[in-house]
């Protein structure tokens, strides 16, 4: 089992930065990635950022990229996002998966979640 935790959420006018932190914690060894996703009010949820474990290799979304950094401190079992240029249409809960898988931009082949973390972008 592994355990993920979100913080750092808040609210930001537009034009602002964020960076959110997620913590894992149980079975990490097992873990391939670690992703980002977000949900919007009465829309799906959607992929931002993934990072590979053991390489760092990351994932962006294309509507997002350029405005987001996705790393990694393993000895932290810590993953961060950092968010730029924020505008309202960003304001979402964040969530912070894990996923044994390779298939990281996929938030069904993510088996362990946390609760979110609501960000917010007045304009």
């Amino acid at each position: 089992q592994v355990h993920v935790a979100e913080s750092g959420g808040g609210l930001v006018q537009a034009g602002g930065s964020l960076r959110l932190s997620c913590a894992a914690s149980g079975r990490t060894l097992s873990v391939y990635a670690m992703g980002w996703f977000r949900q919007a009010p009465g829309k799906e949820r959607e992929f931002a950022a993934a990072i590979i474990r053991h390489d760092g290799s990351t994932y962006y979304a294309d509507s997002m990229k350029g405005r987001l950094t996705i790393s990694r401190d393993n000895a932290k079992n810590t993953v961060y996002l950092q968010m730029n240029s924020l505008k309202p249409e960003d304001t979402a809960v964040y969530y912070c998966a894990a996923t044994e898988t390779l298939r990281v931009t996929a938030p069904e082949a993510y088996g362990y979640w946390g609760q979110g973390t609501q960000v917010t972008v007045s304009s």
